[in-house]
């Protein structure tokens, strides 16, 4: 058990989309599971803002019910990777990305989890850390609809700069 950071210097999430539409390239956050069987949680959720005006976005962590096919593999100063440098290495680690040859599609299941993270991108900032909770967000596994999760403007959002980074432990 090692954790990982899935870290975004900046994406612009445009206008928002609604549930089961498939997201613009570079406007979201995406993770992956490495495997069919593998396990991750999401320990922490960080956003800032860099708009330079205000900017109400609309932001929300949910599972994908199309998930991203063929994710673009990521360019600096994005990165995935461990946080300690005598972490576990993963044969088959949760892949994140930002944008794929098919976009994912947030899930429109209401029986399915999402949470929200509304706040002004204008200088505003949402951290939440879920370590060692109940709460935390699962993976599970690498298919729809629960072995990918994604972080992404919902319909009513001003587009704005953020970046941001999700902290997660695979099991």
């Amino acid at each position: 058990m090692s954790a990982f950071s899935f870290t975004v210097g900046t994406f612009t999430t445009g206008a928002g989309v609604a549930d089961t539409t498939g997201f613009g390239a570079s406007s979201y956050m995406a993770l992956q599971g490495g495997t069919t069987t593998q396990m991750s949680f999401i320990e922490e959720v960080y956003l800032g803002g860099q708009a330079t005006a205000s900017a109400p976005v609309i932001m929300l962590l949910a599972h994908d019910t199309t998930v991203g096919a063929t994710p673009t593999a990521l360019a600096s100063p994005n990165s995935n990777g461990l946080l300690h440098p005598s972490g576990g290495v993963l044969t088959a680690p949760a892949v994140g990305f930002i944008t794929a040859g098919t976009q994912p599609q947030r899930a429109a299941t209401v029986t399915v989890a999402k949470k929200n993270f509304t706040f002004n991108a204008f200088g505003g900032l949402v951290r939440a850390n879920y370590s060692n909770t109940i709460d935390r967000f699962g993976i599970l596994g690498n298919t729809q609809p629960l072995g990918e999760v994604s972080l992404s403007a919902f319909t009513g959002t001003t587009s704005a700069a953020l970046g941001g980074h999700l902290i997660y432990e695979t099991m």
